[in-house]
């Protein structure tokens, strides 16, 4: 199934929990080899409400989410190919995973960050093949747990950097 959280909303989650700023996102796009300007950036930023809201398709997400598995490790020698999972809530899942490279246990403790239990076998459903007999689709709110997790945790050691060297000063 190709409906997914919406892009936008993904987007800033990832922009608020790793502390991203304007020039980090456009690098991120420009990994991908989609290079975006930032006023579009800062467009696809906005809320729905505001003036000048400009939804991202599923295709720009994609990018970014390539991208970001290149920002956080590293591009591979020789041809890198390109993505051919169709983008589901399961999929950015994937990318999240590949990229932060987490193993389960990494993965069940984002979980908990986010007061959400989620067994072994729930959360290996979710990376199995789509028409296994064993696959799980992730859902709108399982996927916002998760951003929600990594917010935590990569916020709160965000702040704590910043204590520690604000007493050091």
């Amino acid at each position: 199934m190709d409906v997914i959280m919406i892009p936008n909303d993904i987007l800033r989650r990832l922009r608020y929990t790793f502390d991203f700023k304007d020039s980090t996102m456009l690098e991120i796009f420009k990994l991908s080899e989609h290079e975006i300007e930032r006023a579009t950036l800062l467009d696809f930023l906005k809320k729905e409400e505001e003036a000048g809201y400009i939804e991202c398709s599923n295709k720009v997400l994609e990018s970014f989410l390539d991208g970001f598995i290149l920002y956080k490790r590293g591009k591979k020698e020789g041809q890198q190919k390109k993505s051919t999972l169709l983008l589901s809530n399961n999929s950015i899942l994937k990318k999240l995973r590949i990229a932060l490279e987490f193993k389960e246990d990494d993965m069940l403790s984002i979980f908990k960050l986010a007061d959400m239990e989620v067994s072994k076998s729930e959360l290996t459903a979710l990376f199995r093949k789509e028409g296994h007999k064993k696959y799980q689709e992730c859902g709108d709110q399982f996927l916002r747990n998760f951003l929600m997790g990594l917010t935590t945790r990569y916020r709160a050691d965000s702040l704590e950097k910043r204590t520690d060297n604000l007493e050091k000063c």
